[in-house]
C-alpha cells in the first residue's frame, strides 16, 4: 500500500533540506577572487641587487591598466617603466627604471579579478639594505569608500528589482491568473521592473571609478564609462538593459491584452508568455553569470547554467511571495486571492527550494573548499549568519503552509457574489445619506426664504448654498472613499485563516529582505577557498624568507597553471647551500591549498643571461608524492641566476615558469 505524505512531514522535509543545503552551500552563486599567491621579489626581502622588474601571481587572470602595478622608491616616486604584461599563466610584471638607489621600495597593485571584483594590496622589498620610505598607496580598499558603498547598494536593488520582476509575473502566470487584472499587482510588476533598469543603468555608470581610483567625481567620467563598455561586466550590463526591452513587451502583454481576454482564450496565450517569459527570465539571470563569479574557476560551462538555475528558483520563491503579500493586504473585496492560488504558490516555493538545494550543494564545492572555511573566514562567518535566516525564513514558511491548509479546509468565506451584494448595500446607504444630504439643503433653503430680508434674504441663501456645494461634495467623496476602505478591510479581516496567512507571510517577506542583503555581501566577499590558498601562499612565502635569512639555502615558490584539469599549483625549488659548486636541490609540487600532489614530469633550468651561460638542464628523480630530488648540482660561477622549472601535468598541458636569484 502506498503511504501518503502528510503535509508535516513535507515540512519537516523541505527544513531538513534547506537548512542541510544551506550548510553544504551558502550564498548563491560564487567561485573566487583573484589574490595574490606569489611575487618576486618576495614580501620583506632584501635583495643585492636591484632587480629588472617586478613580477606578481595571481590565483586567476586579472585585468590590468597602466596603473595597476605601481613601483614607488623609498621618496615616493614611480620608478616603473610601463603597463604591465602577462609574463606566464596568471604572472604579470612590470619593467622597472635601472640604476635603482639602494633602500626600501614599495609595491602596490590593484587589479579587476576574472569575477569582476576590483582586488588591491601592496608590499616592499629593499635593495641592498632596508630604508625610511615616504611612499604611500592610501588607504581605501578597492572597491571601497562612498563609491563601493554606492555600487553594493546597486547590486542590492538589482538583485531585489530582478526577484519582483520575475517572481510577480510568474505568480500570476502560474498561481494567479486573475491577478493580471489587479492593480497593486501590476504596480509590484512594474516596480520591479523599474528598479532592475534604473539598477543596471547606475551600476553602468559608477563600474568604471568602481574598478579604479574610487573617487565619486570619475562617475561622470565618459572615457572611464567608454572602457567599461569594453570589459566583460559591462556588456553583460548592456545585455541585460537589451533584455529589459523585451522584459517590457512581456509586461505590456499581460498587464494588457492577456487580461482582457475571457478565461478559454487565456489559456491558449499562457502557455506563449509562459515560455516567452522564461527565456527572458533566464536571459536577465545569465547576465549576472556570464560576467561574475560562475564565469570563472573550476568548471565555468557547468557552473553558468547551475547559475542561471539558481537565480530563477530564487525569484519564483522570493518573488513569488511578495506578490502573494500584496495580493493578500492590495487585493481588492471583488478579487481576492484564492485559496486554490495559494496552494498553488505553495507547491511552486517548494519546488523552488529544492532546486535551490541541488545548486547549492554543486556551489559550495566551489566556493568553500573545506569545512574548516565556515569559522576560518570571513565568507564562512558570513554565510552561517545566511544559514540561520534560511532556518528561520523555512519554519515560518512551515506555519504558512499550515494556515494555507485551513484556509483550504473552510473555503472561501465570501464569494464574489457576496462582495457584489455589500457592494450594492453600501451604495444604498450611500444613496440614502445623499437623500438625506439633500432633504437637509432644501430646509435650509426654505427656511432661508421665511426669515428676515425677504427677497433679499433669499438671495444671500442661495449664494452661500452654491458656494459651499463644492466643500460639500468633497467631504461627501472623502466620506464614500473612507466607507470603502473600511469595506475592504473589513472583508479582508473577517476570514481569520486568511488574516493568519498575512501575517505569516509578511513575516516571511520580513526575513527575506535582510536574506537578500546578507546574500548581496556574499557576492562581493571573497569565497572561503580563495581566502585560504592566499593564505597557505602567503605562509609559504614568509616561510621560504625565513629560511632563506636563517642559512645558506634557496627556496624558491613560484606559482603555476597550465590551464589543464589540476593544472593549478605551486611549485617550491630548495638549493642548498646554494653556492658555487655542487649543490642539492629538491623541488616540491603542491596544490594551492598547500597539499602535496604528482604530475607526469618537473624539469629544472639554470641561466645565467650577464655571462650568457646556460640553460643547464636538471631532470630530479621522484622521490615521494610531489616531492623530486637531485644531488651534484653544479653552480659554475655566482651570480643572478634564473630558475626556470617546467610543469606538465597531463600530455599536453605544460607550462614554464621561473624566478632569479642570487647564487653564491
Amino acid at each position: 500500500m502506498m503511504r501518503t505524505i502528510t503535509p508535516r512531514l513535507r515540512t519537516l522535509v523541505l527544513l531538513f533540506l534547506a537548512v542541510t543545503g544551506a550548510l553544504l552551500a551558502g550564498a548563491g552563486p560564487a567561485s573566487a577572487h583573484a589574490a595574490l599567491t606569489g611575487s618576486d621579489p618576495s614580501q620583506g626581502v632584501v635583495v643585492t641587487k636591484a632587480p629588472d622588474q617586478v613580477s606578481l601571481t595571481f590565483s586567476e587572470n586579472v585585468s590590468m591598466n597602466n596603473n595597476s602595478i605601481r613601483v614607488l622608491d623609498p621618496k615616493g616616486k614611480r620608478v616603473d617603466l610601463a603597463k604591465p604584461d602577462n609574463l606566464s599563466g596568471t604572472t604579470y610584471g612590470v619593467q622597472l627604471k635601472s640604476g635603482l638607489a639602494k633602500g626600501t621600495y614599495t609595491v602596490a597593485w590593484q587589479v579587476v579579478s576574472a569575477d569582476s571584483h576590483p582586488v588591491a594590496g601592496a608590499f616592499t622589498f629593499s635593495v641592498g639594505a632596508p630604508s625610511k620610505t615616504v611612499a604611500s598607496v592610501g588607504d581605501q580598499e578597492a572597491g571601497g569608500g562612498v563609491v563601493g558603498w554606492l555600487y553594493g547598494f546597486g547590486r542590492y536593488m538589482s538583485y531585489a528589482g530582478y526577484i519582483v520582476l520575475v517572481g510577480g509575473a510568474a505568480f500570476v502566470l502560474a498561481c494567479w491568473q486573475r491577478g493580471s487584472g489587479v492593480r497593486a499587482m501590476q504596480r509590484l510588476v512594474v516596480g520591479g521592473w523599474l528598479t532592475l533598469t534604473a539598477a543596471t543603468l547606475w551600476l553602468l555608470l559608477l563600474r568604471g571609478s568602481y574598478t579604479t581610483s574610487g573617487s565619486v567625481g570619475d562617475i561622470f567620467d565618459l572615457n572611464l564609462l567608454g572602457q567599461v563598455l569594453q570589459t566583460k561586466p559591462g556588456a553583460a550590463l548592456v545585455s541585460r538593459l537589451l533584455l529589459l526591452a523585451a522584459a517590457a513587451l512581456f509586461i505590456a502583454v499581460l498587464f494588457g491584452a492577456y487580461d482582457k481576454r475571457e478565461e478559454e482564450e487565456k489559456r491558449d496565450l499562457t502557455f506563449g508568455l509562459a515560455v516567452g517569459g522564461t527565456v527572458v527570465a533566464a536571459g536577465l539571470a545569465a547576465s549576472w553569470a556570464m560576467a561574475e563569479h560562475a564565469s570563472t574557476g573550476l568548471q565555468p560551462g557547468i557552473a553558468m547554467p547551475v547559475d542561471v538555475i539558481h537565480l530563477l528558483a530564487v525569484a519564483a520563491w522570493l518573488g513569488g511571495l511578495t506578490a502573494l503579500l500584496v495580493a493578500l493586504y492590495r487585493a481588492p473585496a471583488d478579487t481576492p486571492v484564492e485559496s486554490a492560488a495559494v496552494q498553488r504558490f505553495s507547491r511552486v516555493a517548494f519546488g523552488s527550494v529544492l532546486a535551490l538545494v541541488a545548486t547549492g550543494i554543486y556551489q559550495s564545492w566551489r566556493q568553500l573548499g573545506s569545512w574548516s572555511a565556515f569559522t576560518d573566514t570571513a565568507y564562512g562567518e558570513l554565510l552561517l549568519v545566511k544559514i540561520g535566516l534560511v532556518a528561520l525564513l523555512v519554519g515560518i514558511a512551515s506555519i504558512s503552509r499550515r494556515w494555507t491548509g485551513r484556509l483550504a479546509a473552510a473555503g472561501v468565506t465570501e464569494t464574489v457574489e457576496e462582495a457584489v451584494a455589500e457592494e450594492a448595500a453600501e451604495k444604498t446607504e450611500t444613496k440614502e445619506t445623499v437623500k438625506a444630504s439633500a432633504a437637509t439643503k432644501e430646509a435650509a433653503g426654505k427656511a432661508a426664504k421665511s426669515g428676515v430680508g425677504g427677497s433679499g434674504g433669499t438671495a444671500v441663501s442661495d449664494k452661500a448654498t452654491a458656494d459651499d456645494a463644492p466643500e460639500r461634495a468633497a467631504q461627501l467623496a472623502r466620506q464614500q472613499s473612507a466607507m470603502e476602505t473600511a469595506r475592504q478591510k473589513r472583508l479582508r479581516d473577517a476570514d481569520p485563516h486568511r488574516f493568519g496567512l498575512r501575517r505569516s507571510v509578511l513575516a516571511e517577506a520580513g526575513v527575506a529582505v535582510a536574506l537578500l542583503a546578507v546574500t548581496t555581501v556574499l557576492t562581493q566577499t571573497e569565497p572561503g577557498r580563495t581566502e585560504q590558498d592566499a593564505k597557505a601562499a602567503t605562509a609559504a612565502s614568509s616561510s621560504s624568507s625565513a629560511s632563506n635569512s636563517s642559512s645558506g639555502a634557496l627556496t624558491l615558490d613560484m606559482s603555476f597553471d597550465t590551464g589543464g584539469t589540476d593544472g593549478k599549483g605551486v611549485v617550491r625549488v630548495d638549493l642548498d647551500p646554494a653556492t658555487v659548486g655542487s649543490n642539492e636541490m629538491h623541488v616540491y609540487v603542491q596544490r594551492p591549498n598547500g597539499r602535496a600532489f604528482d604530475i607526469p614530469e618537473v624539469k629544472v633550468a639554470f641561466t645565467l643571461d650577464a655571462k650568457k651561460l646556460g640553460p643547464i638542464p636538471v631532470n630530479p628523480d621522484h622521490v615521494t608524492t610531489g616531492h623530486w630530488a637531485a644531488n651534484g648540482v653544479q653552480i659554475p660561477i655566482a651570480g643572478d641566476w634564473k630558475v626556470s622549472v617546467t610543469v606538465r601535468t597531463s600530455d599536453i598541458d605544460q607550462v614554464t615558469v621561473s624566478k632569479n636569484a642570487q647564487i653564491g
